[in-house]
C-alpha cells in the first residue's frame, strides 16, 4: 500500500512553469491508511507567495489579451493531458486522503477533466463584448487569483476555480489543502503540456496559517476563491477586507435530502446512502439529513440498515473497497465524537458506531453510521460532520419537513423523491444553491454554490466563469 513515484524526489512549488524549491522546512504527506509517509512538500513562507504572485502578475497582460477562443482551446488540450494523467492522479489521491481506487479513477481523477472540458465549451455562452444601449459592456478578468483548495477533492475543487479562470483571462496561484497536495503536481505538468503560457498558474505549498494568510492579504492578488470550513471562510473575508478584493467561498453543508409520500422507497434508500457515504462521506454537499414521513420512518430505516451491508470498509486499494479511511487521524477523532454524541443525546443508533473496526484498527477507518429518531435539533443534526453519517429524521406534514430542511445556518445541496411535479414544488421552497430531484445526475454546466453560511458566489457553469470577471461600460 506504498504510493512511490519518481516525482516525489523533486517535489517543490510550481512558479513561473517550473520546480521551485522552497523557502522553509517541509511538510510530511501521510496515507491515513496505513499511517505511512508517502511523501514530503515544501512547507511554503510568505516569500514563496510573493514570488509566486509575482509571476503571476507579470504573465497577467500577455494572458488576458489572448481570445477567449483560444484559451477555451488550451483547456480542452488541458483536459486531454488530465485524462491522460487519471491513474497517476487517482493512485496520488488514494495515498494521500484515502478514497478508494475506484472511486479516484472516476470521481477524483476523471471529474477534473471533465470540468475543464465543459468549461471549454461555456466559452461561445459567455457574453465578453455586449451592447446595452449606448454602452459597451466588456468583461474582463478580475487578475491575479488566489486559489485555497480543501483535502476532500483534491483535484476536483482546484479544477472548480482553475478552469473558469482561465478561460476569463486570469492568472492564478494555488495554494492545495495541506492533507492532500500531491496531485497538484500532474495538474501543473498538465498545465505546461498544453501549452498554456509560464506563470499563468502557479503553486505554493503550506499552511493555511502562513500560505493562506500570506495570499489572500497579499496587495497584488485581486480575488480569493476558497473552498474549505465556515470557519476558514470567515477569517478570509476578514483578511481580504483589508485590501477590498474581490472573495467567493464554498463552505460548509448539512443537505438534507426529503422522501415524500409517493417517493420511490428502494431508490430513495440506495440514492441516499451513495450520496451521504461516497468519499467516506467528506463532502460539502452530502446529504447528511433523511427527512422521512413518521409513518414510514421503521420501514425506511430496515431498508437502509439491509443497503448499509453492501458498503465494505477496508483498503483503499482494493477495487471492490466502498468506504476507505477518513483522510486523517485529526478527522477520525473528530468523527467518532459525532457519533459518540449522537449516541449520548438520545438517538437511535441502527448501524456502525463508534470506536475502531476489528482488524482495521491502525488505520483512520470509522464505521458507516445510520441513526434514527434524531431531534432536527440535536448537534448531529445541526453540526457539518464531514464522514459517513446519516441522520433519518421524522416529520408529520411537508410544512414541517421543508421547515425542517432549512433549519440549519447551511444552504448547499437538497435533494427531494417523490413523484417529479410534486418534488419540484418541495424543491422550490428549499433554501439551497441546487437541489437534486429523484436522484437526478450531476451536471458540470449548472452553477453550484451556497446560500446562507454556505458561502457566496458560484461555481461552476456560465456564473463560475462570470464570478472571474469584471465588466466594465464603455458609453458611446
Amino acid at each position: 500500500m506504498t504510493y512511490t513515484h519518481e516525482h516525489l524526489s523533486t517535489y517543490g512549488h510550481w512558479i513561473d512553469g517550473t520546480t521551485v524549491p522552497g523557502q522553509g522546512g517541509t511538510n510530511d504527506v501521510i496515507n491515513p491508511a496505513t499511517g505511512e509517509t508517502v511523501a514530503a512538500v515544501p512547507a511554503g513562507t510568505a516569500a514563496d507567495v510573493d514570488r509566486a504572485v509575482a509571476s503571476a502578475r507579470a504573465a497577467l497582460p500577455g494572458w488576458a489579451a489572448v481570445e477567449p477562443s483560444d484559451r477555451a482551446a488550451l483547456l480542452r488540450r488541458l483536459a486531454e493531458e488530465l485524462t491522460a494523467r487519471n491513474e497517476d492522479i487517482a493512485q496520488a489521491i488514494t495515498a494521500e486522503m484515502g478514497a478508494p481506487i475506484a472511486f479516484s479513477r472516476l470521481g477524483q481523477a476523471g471529474f477534473p477533466a471533465l470540468v475543464t472540458s465543459a468549461t471549454a465549451e461555456l466559452e461561445s455562452d459567455v457574453a465578453w463584448t455586449e451592447k446595452v444601449g449606448n454602452s459597451v459592456l466588456v468583461r474582463e478578468p478580475v487578475g491575479v487569483v488566489g486559489a485555497i483548495t480543501p483535502w476532500n477533492f483534491p483535484l476536483q475543487q482546484v479544477m472548480t476555480k482553475v478552469a473558469p479562470a482561465l478561460l476569463a483571462g486570469n492568472t492564478i496561484v494555488l495554494k492545495p489543502a495541506e492533507l492532500a497536495p500531491l496531485s497538484t503536481r500532474f495538474l501543473a505538468e498538465a498545465v505546461a503540456a498544453a501549452g498554456i503560457p509560464a506563470g499563468v498558474f502557479n503553486v505554493v505549498y503550506g499552511s493555511g496559517p502562513v500560505v493562506g494568510e500570506a495570499l489572500v492579504a497579499h496587495p497584488d492578488v485581486d480575488m480569493i476563491s476558497f473552498t474549505g470550513s465556515t470557519q476558514a471562510g470567515r477569517r478570509i473575508s476578514t483578511v481580504a477586507a483589508n485590501t477590498i478584493k474581490r472573495v467567493g467561498l464554498e463552505l460548509g453543508g448539512k443537505s438534507a435530502n426529503i422522501v415524500l409520500d409517493d417517493a420511490d422507497i428502494d431508490s430513495a434508500v440506495q440514492q441516499t446512502l451513495v450520496n451521504s457515504w461516497t468519499n467516506a462521506g467528506q463532502a460539502c454537499g452530502a446529504w447528511t439529513r433523511l427527512l422521512v414521513p413518521a409513518r414510514r420512518q421503521a420501514e425506511i430505516v430496515q431498508k437502509l440498515k439491509a443497503a448499509a451491508e453492501q458498503y465494505s470498509v477496508g483498503d483503499p486499494t482494493d477495487e471492490s473497497v466502498r468506504v476507505g479511511p477518513l483522510a486523517s487521524e485529526g478527522q477520525w477523532e473528530r468523527v467518532n465524537s459525532y457519533i459518540e454524541r449522537g449516541i449520548a443525546d438520545g438517538a437511535t443508533l441502527v448501524t456502525g458506531g463508534p470506536g475502531r473496526i476489528p482488524g482495521l484498527e491502525h488505520g483512520a477507518y470509522i464505521r458507516p453510521t445510520i441513526f434514527a429518531d434524531v431531534d432536527p435539533n440535536s448537534v448531529i443534526a445541526q453540526e457539518e460532520i464531514f464522514g459517513p453519517v446519516l441522520s433519518v429524521i421524522a416529520y408529520e406534514d411537508e410544512d414541517e419537513a421543508v421547515s425542517i430542511a432549512n433549519g440549519t445556518v447551511y444552504g448547499l445541496t437538497g435533494a427531494v423523491f417523490g413523484a417529479q411535479d410534486h418534488a419540484l414544488s418541495i424543491a422550490r421552497r428549499m433554501e439551497v444553491g441546487q437541489v437534486y430531484i429523484n436522484g437526478a445526475d450531476f451536471n458540470p454546466l449548472a452553477p453550484f454554490g451556497g446560500y446562507k453560511q454556505s458561502g457566496t458566489g458560484r461555481e461552476l457553469g456560465r456564473a463560475g466563469v462570470e464570478e472571474f470577471t469584471e465588466v466594465k461600460a464603455i458609453q458611446l
